[in-house]
């Protein structure tokens, strides 16, 4: 199963290091990793996905939070955040699939960034179930090449990552 972690931390040097450090000690491997500052400059928002069981995700949660940078861990529960990853997506596009790569973009509400005489690359924000949708249908044209940035989340509602006292 997967499991979205939010993590704030101090943000220093070297705390990013810490926790990746952390993963790999454990031999466990992260599906999705992004980093950024917060409200608050003096505090950084990490967010991970992970592939595993609710006991290995218990005992990284545990670990992180002796992690002296840490501020507060927190495992997110499905259903009760909302998610969204970033993607650039290079396809082939010859002159006679224009048209219709085009159209597959506009159904999928990707933005097309750049266009060359033999492909065009899209921007796409959203969850990561529907960017699998969307490299799928462009699959057949031939993908050159795709960056995705790691996945963002923030809890539903007005519950927040941050401690009273931060």
């Amino acid at each position: 199963m997967k499991y979205t972690l939010s993590i704030l931390v101090e943000n220093r040097p070297g705390v990013l290091s810490k926790i990746s450090g952390l993963f790999a000690r454990r031999a466990f491997n992260i599906d999705s990793l992004a980093v950024g500052i917060t409200e608050n400059p003096e505090i950084s928002r990490v967010t991970i996905v992970v592939n595993g069981d609710e006991y290995v995700v218990e005992q990284v949660e545990k670990q992180l939070n002796k992690v002296i940078p840490v501020i507060k861990v927190k495992v997110l529960e499905p259903g009760k955040f909302i998610s969204c990853e970033l993607s650039l997506i290079k396809v082939n596009c010859a002159t006679k699939q224009r048209a219709e790569i085009m159209k597959i973009g506009e159904l999928m509400k990707a933005e097309i960034v750049d266009v060359s005489t033999s492909s065009i690359t899209f921007r796409f924000t959203d969850n990561e179930e529907r960017t699998q949708t969307l490299i799928s249908l462009l699959k057949p044209y031939g993908i050159k090449e795709i960056v995705r940035a790691g996945t963002l989340a923030i809890e539903k509602g007005s519950s927040t990552a941050k401690k009273q006292n931060v």
